[in-house]
């Protein structure tokens, strides 16, 4: 087989990209591998846990998300031949291309938490990073009768560096609301030093944070669970002295797996040291092979790994490969922007919009440190609507 653009990846940033060439250029042979029959709106999970929406909403098939004209692989990519234009799928077929597009996403390494995979959906151990598993959240929320509620973070990068936080704001309200709250010690239990890395909206979670009597337990990284035993253990590093291990009980844990890019991507030429998929952060073209691009949660931009983010980067990717094909230079048009709809309570969002360095960058007319009843709105109502029937088909809703 061979396409003038391959790409990996049928999730939120290949079929963005997809379509986006497509409307671009009619007449382009685009082909994307993507092993899975089913395609999911992963923002959609927090409210799920939340007890807002119910997770069918966030799942349809992939066949239903599919663009009009562009070819379906229905294989999974084991090796890359960058030199020689040419992927192989784990089938053992080569597939060749002028244009490379990678999207494959980042792996939830369940694994790398001892006794996780194996705790996960009973004894009060949930994840709303799991579809399947965000209602067993909003089950625990509801029947919480014990004392302890720990909520975790991994070292970074992670995909949506809120939805920690928002999984335990949400728990938060609901049990406020319940009367249930005083009765509750609430942890977050967070492997790096801050609350949240765009220091602008630090202050208002804090409010949050004080309204909710959460206790802020920072360089704890979660290495083991016992879910029969209601027990955690985290290795807890602090500056001038030796990590220790601190063991915890619980009666509900939430949480957020270490998360690296895919196998397949760490052991290609295409990945850096870190094994991220080595791409410059301004025009998503990869640093060594001029004509492989890559976007979406898969890459190594400094940005946070959003559907936001992807909504921005493949018109560029589209706009830079058609520049590509024409002999022309890429343009370095990503500003690192991503998006994180930060769920404090039910009916109010901080819509935190931040570029590369930290630089705030709303979209909207108003002080995005103030939580608002219309970014709540927007969350639920809006942007599930536009995933859906705009950015999945093309149309590239406040991208400019």
């Amino acid at each position: 087989m061979e396409h003038k653009i391959l790409i990996i990846g049928g999730g939120a940033a290949g079929l963005a990209t997809a379509s986006s060439l497509k409307k671009r250029d009619t007449r382009l042979d685009i082909a994307v591998i993507e092993p899975a029959e089913k395609h999911y709106y992963q923002p959609g999970w927090t409210m799920v846990g939340g007890g807002i929406f119910q997770k069918e909403e966030t799942e349809r098939s992939m066949d239903d998300v599919w663009p009009p004209e562009i070819e379906r692989i229905k294989g999974a990519v084991a090796t890359f031949e960058p030199e020689q234009n040419t992927v192989t799928l784990e089938s053992g077929e080569a597939v060749g291309y002028d244009i490379l597009i990678v999207a494959a996403g980042l792996k939830l390494d369940w694994a790398a938490v001892e006794g996780l995979e194996e705790s996960l959906g009973a004894n009060g151990v949930t994840s709303n990073y799991r579809y399947d598993l965000a209602p067993y959240t909003w089950e625990l929320v509801q029947g919480m009768a014990g004392k302890e509620a720990i909520f975790t973070q991994p070292p970074m990068p992670i995909k949506c560096a809120g939805a920690p936080q928002k999984a335990m704001y949400l728990s938060c309200d609901a049990w406020l609301k319940a009367g249930k709250l005083d009765g509750i010690n609430v942890s977050f239990c967070n492997a790096g030093p801050v609350l949240f890395g765009c220091a602008p909206y630090v202050p208002p979670l804090m409010e949050y944070v004080e309204k909710y009597g959460i206790n802020l337990d920072f360089s704890h990284n979660l290495i083991k669970v016992d879910g029969a035993a209601k027990t955690a253990w985290f290795k807890v590093s602090k500056e001038g002295a030796e990590p220790e291990i601190v063991e915890r009980a619980f009666d509900m844990l939430h949480v957020c797996p270490p998360q690296c890019a895919p196998d397949f991507i760490k052991a290609s030429p295409l990945a850096n040291e870190g094994g991220w998929m080595d791409v410059d952060q301004g025009s998503l073209q990869h640093t060594k092979y001029p004509n492989i691009y890559g976007l979406g949660d898969v890459t190594s931009t400094p940005n946070a790994k959003t559907a936001a983010a992807a909504r921005k980067q493949a018109p560029i990717v589209a706009k830079n490969v058609l520049a590509t094909l024409a002999g022309r230079e890429p343009e370095p048009l990503y500003n690192g922007y991503g998006s994180c709809p930060l769920t404090v309570e039910n009916g109010k969002i901080i819509l935190a919009e931040f570029g590369y360095g930290g630089k705030v960058m709303p979209t909207f007319p108003w002080d995005s440190t103030k939580p608002r009843a219309a970014a709540w709105f927007l969350k639920k109502s809006v942007l599930p609507w536009v995933y859906w029937n705009l950015m999945l088909k093309g149309k590239e809703w406040l991208t400019k």
